[in-house]
């Protein structure tokens, strides 16, 4: 990740929202699909879908290939929500350790 990449997660902005959020209120609902619905036809447990919603849970790779098929919509748009939610989070949580790590420099 670059310098420019690092600087659009600023962490005094506001978090991103989480992909079970988006599932939830951009599809889910609009739609009038359950989550026991989805769940039956992306053949995953319930429970994977309501911990999802209730953002205890993060997409893995598994859930975005099942969600980009049934939804008609791409594998990287659900890994790249899930992606700036993770990263967004590090950079706030590890702020102060990652201020001391200081970009390699050729020698001499």
């Amino acid at each position: 990740m670059n310098e420019n990449q690092l600087k659009t997660l600023k962490v005094n902005s506001l978090p991103p929202t989480h992909p079970g959020e988006i599932l939830l209120k951009d599809f889910l609902d609009p739609m009038g699909i359950t989550q026991r619905e989805l769940a039956d036809v992306l053949h995953v447990p319930d429970q994977r879908i309501n911990e999802l919603v209730n953002q205890k849970r993060g997409i893995t790779p598994s859930t975005a290939v099942r969600l980009s098929k049934f939804f008609g919509n791409s594998l990287e748009f659900w890994l790249n929500l899930q992606q700036n939610w993770e990263l967004y989070h590090v950079m706030k949580d590890e702020e102060e350790e990652l201020k001391a790590i200081l970009q390699f420099r050729m020698r001499g």
